[in-house]
């Protein structure tokens, strides 16, 4: 049966005015859930209703919301599999990456948690005798957060869960074409104990939500906007925000760059360029856009590159494979307009377009799903627009360089990224200094024999998305906890004494209750406890 999904706004079921069919990309003929869609008058409601909800979410103590947020690392801890099934089917994301994307978000938790007691403010030193300054952490207000379906649980925690525990309300617009997995998130986050319409979330379309976060910005509901998509969009969205004074959070595209040098390991380069090119089908803003490779090894890496690419698994997403297919049929048509950049003077390593019947991919077909064969385009030059804009989805370009200040020129060229990297089996020779690669604040890899996952933040037209903790001196402060500098307050309510917190005036008590395993914990069957699970969960 078809799930049915609508917007929830205060904890009920808001009016749709038109519906989406969200379809499994592998298999299109299955529609995931229909979705029906609000309009701008709804999102706007949303935001009012957010506010008001905000208030009191604000008068909890952040030790208190701490627990809230743990009690949803918990849940989608437990529910895991669940979930990375759901999104694997709605988006193909192949599952082994889908189960990795849920863990993100309880390891945003596990992060977060903690920080609900280190939300420090400051003593200010006064020149007028008899006088004390302090500054206090208090919360931006209400938070509209929008976000692509590329990465439809991960991306979103990032920003719900520190604006949660920052004590912040938030209407979230997920990508409609990920309605399902954003759906039942949703629905574990609210179990874990938020007061309603503390989380909101609105499925409408890009006019509509546009229209509707205009109209909030207008009456002051909304005081924090963050956004993932395409630098078009974002920026559109940044000049909204600009006239109303406001600096949004923007995580944009990103054309990225690899540095293979002459003394690289090659089978190490070959398999990063695989998985950092075609994993998520290249639908990454991290994804690889180009390899520059230096010119005196460009044969041997290209022929290992395209063996590679040849040789790995595209298919189902729900087994062991490299790569699914596409998100939605709408990127699909976008990438048909990428690989009609190909030129003359590009040389095709391989197939190139839909994989089908007459165009396999080994023994693969790709029938009934959204399948494009992975593709490597050599000869790629700097003028080129496939050396110079992001192509979301499976290409990489190859282009060569002569000295490290060229490679170092080309990867900077194309203006914008989210990631970049060098290959080389000599880092203490590599003449580079920090921050010449892609710029300021940019992810960096340099690599060897190893892996890592350092922190992720974009360059010029990238964003301006902070990191997800800020740094205010030496203290971790996110950008939804507010600064205000004031006379000191009240006291506030501290532990009574058994050692336990007693909330402030307003704040009802959080009380515990215990789901066992096998009984439903948000209402349908795909969201429940493991087996001989136990878990605890704020309400």
């Amino acid at each position: 049966m078809t799930r049915q999904i609508v917007s929830v706004v205060g904890g009920k079921d808001a009016a749709s005015f038109t519906t989406y069919d969200s379809t499994n990309p592998a298999r299109t003929s299955e529609v995931v859930a229909r979705v029906g869609l609000a309009d701008a008058g709804t999102f706007a409601a949303a935001c009012r209703t957010a506010k008001e909800a905000q208030r009191e979410w604000a008068r909890t103590p952040a030790p208190v919301r701490g627990r809230v947020i743990a009690s949803i690392g918990r849940l989608v801890e437990a529910n895991a599999e669940s979930l990375a099934a759901l999104v694997t089917e709605e988006i193909g994301k192949p599952y082994v990456e889908a189960l990795g994307e849920v863990r993100e978000i309880v390891d945003t938790c596990d992060f977060f948690l903690g920080e609900g007691r280190r939300l420090y403010g400051q003593t200010v030193p006064s020149e007028m005798p008899d006088k004390n300054l302090f500054t206090f952490r208090n919360p931006v207000g209400v938070a509209a957060v929008i976000t692509a379906g590329n990465f439809p649980v991960a991306v979103p925690s990032w920003y719900l869960v520190p604006a949660l525990l920052c004590g912040n309300a938030v209407v979230w617009k997920p990508a409609e074409y990920a309605a399902a997995s954003a759906h039942a998130m949703y629905r574990l986050f609210a179990a874990s104990g938020l007061p309603e319409g503390v989380l909101n979330v609105v499925f409408a379309d890009g006019v509509q939500t546009f229209e509707g976060l205009e109209t909030a910005l207008e009456e002051g509901t909304v005081q924090k906007v963050g956004f993932t998509g395409s630098s078009e969009v974002g920026r559109k969205i940044g000049e909204l925000c600009g006239r109303h004074l406001q600096s949004p959070c923007l995580e944009l595209g990103g054309k990225n760059p690899m540095v293979v040098m002459p003394d690289a390991d090659l089978d190490l380069a070959v398999e990063g360029a695989l998985f950092a090119g075609f994993g998520t089908a290249g639908q990454r803003c991290t994804s690889l856009g180009t390899v520059i490779v230096h010119e005196s090894i460009h044969d041997a890496f290209v022929e290992r590159f395209a063996s590679a690419v040849e040789e790995a698994v595209v298919g189902d997403p729900a087994g062991e494979v490299l790569m699914g297919p596409l998100l939605d049929q709408k990127f699909a048509d976008r990438f048909e307009e990428f690989i009609g950049w190909i030129a003359d003077h590009h040389t095709v390593l391989g197939k190139v377009g839909k994989i089908t019947r007459s165009e396999p991919h080994g023994d693969f077909t790709g029938e009934g799903g959204i399948y494009y064969h992975p593709t490597v385009v050599d000869g790629v030059t700097p003028e080129d627009r496939l050396f110079l804009e992001e192509t979301f989805g499976p290409i990489v370009g190859v282009t060569t360089f002569r000295t490290l200040d060229e490679a170092i020129e080309l990867a900077n060229l194309p203006g914008y990224g989210l990631s970049s990297s060098i290959y080389t089996t000599d880092p203490p020779r590599l003449p580079l200094p920090r921050g010449r690669l892609g710029g300021h604040g940019q992810r960096q890899q340099l690599h060897q024999r190893r892996r890592g996952a350092p922190a992720l933040r974009g360059q010029r037209q990238v964003g301006q998305r902070q990191p997800p903790v800020g740094h205010v001196g030496a203290r971790p402060v996110h950008p939804l906890a507010g600064d205000e500098l004031g006379p000191l307050g009240q006291a506030a309510e501290g532990p009574d004494g058994r050692g336990r917190h007693r909330p402030g005036p307003g704040v009802p008590p959080l009380t515990l209750i215990r789901v066992e395993a096998g009984s439903p914990r948000v209402g349908e069957n795909h969201i429940r406890p493991s087996a001989g699970q136990r878990r605890y969960v704020s309400r």
